[in-house]
This record gives C-alpha cells, sequence and structure tokens, in this order.
C-alpha cells in the first residue's frame, strides 16, 4: 500500500502541477515576451519534456489506484463514493490528454515543421483550453482524494 499511494501522489503531482506551472505561469509570460515564431517552437520543446512524464502518470495513476481499490478495499463496491468520482474524472482526463497528444499537438508540431504559424497557434489555442479544462479536473479531482472521504464517508454509490 505505501508504494501504490507513493506512486499515486507522486503521479498527480507531476501531472497537475506541471499543468498549473504551464498554464498560470508559462503561457502568460511566453505569450507577452515572445512572437509566434519563438512562441510556439518553445511550447513545442516544453510538450516535448513534459507529455513523457504525463505518460508515465497516465499508466501509473490508473494502475495505483486500483492496486490500493483491489488489494486495500478488496473491489470497487467497497470504496466510498469519492473513489468513484476520482475514478471518473480521471478516465475523463486522461481521454483528454490523449486527444491532445494525438490530435492538435501533432498538427501543430507539424505546422511548425512547415513554419505555419497561423496554423500551430490555432492548434495551440486548442491544447491551451484543453490543458485548463484538464486542471480545473485535476484539482477537483484533488479536492475530492483530500476531503471526499470527510464529505461522502456515509454515502455508498450501491
Amino acid at each position: 500500500m505505501p508504494v501504490a499511494i507513493t506512486l499515486h501522489i507522486l503521479s498527480t503531482v507531476v501531472w497537475v502541477g506541471g499543468m498549473f506551472f504551464a498554464y498560470m505561469a508559462l503561457r502568460p509570460v511566453a505569450a507577452s515576451l515572445l512572437e509566434p515564431p519563438l512562441r510556439l517552437p518553445l511550447w513545442s520543446k516544453t510538450f516535448a519534456r513534459f507529455f513523457p512524464w504525463v505518460w508515465i502518470a497516465v499508466i501509473l495513476l490508473p494502475a495505483s489506484g486500483y492496486w490500493m481499490i483491489f488489494e486495500t478495499f478488496e473491489g470497487m463496491q467497497n470504496v466510498g463514493l469519492h473513489v468513484h468520482i476520482m475514478q471518473t474524472i480521471g478516465i475523463a482526463m486522461i481521454a483528454i490528454f490523449l486527444h491532445v497528444f494525438f490530435a492538435p499537438y501533432q498538427r501543430m508540431n507539424r505546422a511548425i515543421a512547415t513554419d505555419d504559424f497561423p496554423a500551430a497557434g490555432k492548434q495551440l489555442a486548442i491544447i491551451r483550453r484543453l490543458i485548463g479544462i484538464n486542471l480545473i479536473l485535476g484539482l477537483i479531482t484533488i479536492v475530492f482524494a483530500t476531503g471526499g472521504g470527510y464529505w461522502l464517508s456515509n454515502v455508498r454509490p450501491f
């Protein structure tokens, strides 16, 4: 259990913390200081370094979560509503990340490679919105992970 919870928390910190930094700190500074020919490659290279960590988190979060659920609680029927909510939001977050990685991120990189900065900028705007959504979902998940067991302690989903 200590290994599973440690992997779960570290994966969450890396993924949600990385999105928070990118969205709240790097994005506004890059937008104010850099023109598209510099800003767009910055984002491409930043994502190229960040996304492998997200891939690790996308694997470790469900693996460690289900490990805890089935080893400690002996199945989904024995966990609180907050765990079901975390699972649902987590699946949505993974789906959003997969879409970002395989669609607008790839299109943005192709547009940058051909110096089509308007097209790359449109893809970056899509990525920005989706990361914003995922950041909100991640923060909500953290709220349920830390307090949901207390708020919903008497609520069983089934």
